[in-house]
């Protein structure tokens, strides 16, 4: 495995190798979450390519950055042994300068759910991501459905901006309790860890209303609510596929999404049903 962290180096590089690219960006803490991700590049693409950074602009002021996990040497043997061939692992200065060009997030689809809680937390994201695939320059570019929105607001940023890559969505990997996995849990102790699980349990409660026949999103969204107490709501929704507010589920089209704080943690989780 073949680790670089100069952008320029890393187009270079590239540019020499033949076949396709998948690529896996990360803030690193890798879990298996990530790992299906890269087994889903591997599997598909002659290179695999994995970034890890932990990207400052797309945290607000107060917010983890500086406490964020940071598990720089297991990561790399994650990475070499789940058969990457380049870690892209840049420092800021790599990465930004002091007068930025930015991309900027959508002014609605930017600004619901974690955007609405978080403003300009996506332009962070989506400045970054740009950032890097056009360093990389991937056939493909894997992200988990469990960052649904972040997931729909690069898809169309790719599509918008007219880029030659393929977002492939990779399935949430969950513990066997349900919960999903995340970066953050380490943040949870035993009890809030337990607490968490309500998250998870009020999406399959979702779901099984949905299977009875409750198509209903506010009669679902009530119930929701009352099985997360006590704790702290953000956002408790449910929208088409596109992101776009509905009355009422349509099977196989609608995505169930929930966000919320378990002690000082920010988790969030969604079904897509």
């Amino acid at each position: 495995m073949k680790i670089i962290s100069n952008p320029r180096e890393l187009k270079n590089y590239l540019k020499e190798q033949k076949g396709s690219v998948g690529f896996v960006p990360t803030m690193g803490a890798l879990h298996d979450g990530h790992i299906s991700l890269i087994k889903n590049a591997r599997t598909q693409n002659d290179i695999v390519v994995v970034s890890i950074f932990v990207n400052p602009t797309q945290f607000l002021a107060g917010e983890d950055l500086e406490k964020y996990p940071r598990k720089d040497e297991s990561d790399k043997k994650i990475c070499q042994i789940s058969g990457v061939d380049v870690l892209f692992f840049p420092q800021v200065e790599d990465m930004y300068t002091d007068d930025e060009v930015r991309v900027v997030a959508p002014n609605v689809r930017g600004y619901t759910l974690e955007g609405h809680s978080r403003p300009g937390h996506f332009n962070g994201v989506l400045t970054v991501v740009m950032k890097l695939l056009n360093i990389v320059s991937p056939t493909r570019a894997y992200f988990g459905k469990k960052d649904a929105q972040q997931l729909n607001l690069i898809t169309l940023m790719v599509k918008q901006m007219f880029m030659s890559v393929e977002i492939v969505a990779v399935d949430t990997v969950r513990e066997k309790d349900g919960l999903a996995l995340s970066s953050r849990n380490v943040y949870l102790t035993q009890e809030q860890r337990k607490e968490a699980l309500k998250i998870s349990s009020s999406l399959y409660l979702a779901s099984n209303l949905i299977k009875q026949g409750v198509v209903d999103v506010e009669e679902i969204k009530t119930q929701m609510r009352k099985h997360l107490e006590p704790l702290e709501i953000v956002y408790v929704e449910i929208l088409n596929r596109d992101f776009e507010y509905i009355k009422e589920v349509e099977v196989a089209k609608s995505i169930v999404l929930v966000e919320a704080i378990v002690g000082t943690t920010r988790l969030l989780d969604n079904l897509w049903v």
